[in-house]
């Protein structure tokens, strides 16, 4: 039986016992890992999928971390430049046998599912967080003409999170704030958006 996975952006005919060297993965060296992407099971009873086979999965032990051969990227220009340049790179790569092949059942198999470049996904969701947190403990202040998100920024840390906080400051209480010039008219909308 033979299977045709994708993983790395690049599809992969593998059988058991096959080593395997692909896009670097997140995971150490003797972790059993499972590749869910399948696109065809081959054998007696050949199953494709569209465009993955449902509950098919391909079980792997991660042998090394390595990197592949290096590869000499050259320019050389003509005529009277005279100049040329040569950079190397050496491709992360992770090399992996692959145990078993699952038609059926791979999400009830409990193993983890192979990931790429480790902690990458979670760093691109953490600025999001960050940003979705100021406007869930007050109003967004950017709807005020004239307010950017620097000038947001600065009429939070100044303690005014709500268009009701700026819409109750006096003329006394706008000139006791240093750190943004707040507008007249700013109190007028602020007026008008706490309203609803």
């Amino acid at each position: 039986m033979f299977a045709v996975l994708k993983t790395g952006g690049k599809q992969y005919k593998v059988q058991a016992g096959d080593m395997l060297r692909v896009e670097k993965l997140a995971a150490d060296a003797g972790e059993t890992i499972q590749f869910n992407d399948v696109l065809m099971l081959g054998g007696d009873a050949p199953v494709v999928g569209a465009p993955f086979v449902d509950g098919a999965a391909v079980q792997a032990e991660v042998v090394d971390q390595i990197k592949g051969e290096k590869v000499i990227h050259f320019v050389k220009r003509r005529r009277k430049h005279s100049s040329k340049r040569t950079k190397g790179h050496r491709q992360k790569l992770t090399l992996v046998k692959i145990t078993e092949i699952l038609a059926s059942g791979a999400d009830k198999s409990g193993v983890k599912v192979a990931s790429g470049q480790g902690d990458a996904p979670a760093a691109k969701a953490a600025p999001a967080a960050k940003k979705a947190a100021p406007a869930a403990s007050g109003d967004n202040l950017t709807e005020l003409t004239g307010v950017g998100p620097a000038a947001a920024k600065k009429l939070e840390e100044a303690g005014l999170t709500s268009f009701a906080q700026i819409a109750a400051l006096s003329d006394a209480d706008i000139a006791a704030i240093d750190a943004v010039k707040v507008k007249p008219e700013w109190v007028e909308q602020a007026k008008e958006l706490a309203k609803g």
